[in-house]
């Protein structure tokens, strides 16, 4: 663990404006199984933080991830020594989406029962509702704010334009603006909405205005689905892309199976040979050399891979390398 922590030291952890903690610029994502199904993962969840990685991303949409987590560091008695990432607003089984001062508050006050905390870290709404004037949600989350019941808050799945609307109206009216957004990012591109309800990204040739905007703001983006489901984790190999809905998930299958991603996952099996390293870590490495202010979030179930993707800040790309990956040259 020694070599991990001094190699790319700097690139380890970052600070959000307002939150006096520091954060793992590696976030470890809890919508999985048995967090989802509200089970005991304290052995799993000791290792991440052992690791150095102090921030934990949940939602009230992740079944009872909350409540995993929440007892977690309630045992363990180390509320103090994390991070904790939790979103309301998430959208509903049809795709339909409500976020609103009603909503806001009323998951607010479940997800801090679920997680036996009397704050959270940093607040995300899940979604965006367009419905919803963004004055409405800056009033209410400045209101929770002043109370300590969140530190900062932030967006998950809003576009940059309209990050920009609520900002602007945050500071006409002297409030605290959204200080986080989280979009998908990642090597491969999303082609397709995998669960419904306007989910954004910020890949392809489509977004890179979004992109350009991200890196001149630099507004920390905590990127969902990193790996994209498990189709840039060495799940699949690029030689498979036929028996893909086989092996990979409904959600990535519709989100992430194209063509020009079995392309890219190819040059990363290539790198990974050259390096010495796994197809995962050329994957969150190239997402560091972006120029974007970078945390990702990465889920597993399974100790050991914590330590694989950690060993990701041991690893450097060139730039013809990176532009290799993007499918710039051949």
């Amino acid at each position: 663990m020694e070599d991990i922590q001094k190699a790319g030291n700097e690139w380890r952890y970052g600070k959000i404006q307002g939150l006096k903690k520091i954060v793992s610029r590696m976030i470890f994502g809890t919508a999985i199984g048995p967090m989802i199904e509200g089970k005991n993962t304290d052995e799993l969840l000791d290792a991440a933080l052992a690791k150095g990685i102090n921030t934990f991303d949940t939602a009230r949409g992740y079944g009872r991830a909350e409540e995993s987590l929440g007892g977690w560091m309630k045992r363990r008695d180390n509320r103090e020594q994390v991070v904790v990432i939790s979103k309301c607003g998430n959208c509903d089984s049809d795709g339909s989406v409500c976020v609103n001062r009603k909503v806001i508050e009323t998951e607010l006050v479940e997800s801090l029962q679920a997680l036996q905390t009397d704050y959270i870290d940093i607040y995300l709404l899940h979604r965006d509702d367009s419905k919803t004037p963004v004055g409405e949600l800056i009033d209410t989350l400045n209101k929770l704010q002043k109370t300590g019941k969140i530190k900062v808050f932030g967006v998950s799945n809003w576009t940059h334009e309209r990050i920009e609307e609520a900002n602007r109206y945050a500071k006409e009216h002297q409030l605290q603006g959204f200080s986080v957004s989280s979009p998908h990012f990642g090597l491969a591109e999303q082609v397709a909405d995998p669960w419904g309800g306007n989910c954004v990204t910020i890949t392809g040739k489509q977004n890179k205005a979004a992109r350009n905007w991200y890196r001149e703001n630099q507004m920390p983006i905590i990127a969902y689905s990193s790996l994209a489901r498990g189709l840039m984790a060495g799940r699949i190999k690029s030689s498979q892309e036929a028996q893909a809905a086989e092996i990979l998930d409904p959600f990535c299958v519709k989100g992430y199976v194209c063509n020009d991603n079995f392309k890219r996952l190819a040059r990363c099996e290539e790198l990974a040979e050259k390096k010495g390293c796994t197809v995962s870590q050329i994957a969150l490495v190239w997402m560091f050399q972006q120029g974007l202010n970078m945390y990702v979030l990465v889920s597993t179930t399974k100790a050991c891979r914590l330590e694989e993707n950690l060993r990701t800040f041991t690893v450097e790309l060139s730039e013809k390398e990176i532009q290799y990956l993007n499918l710039q040259e051949e």
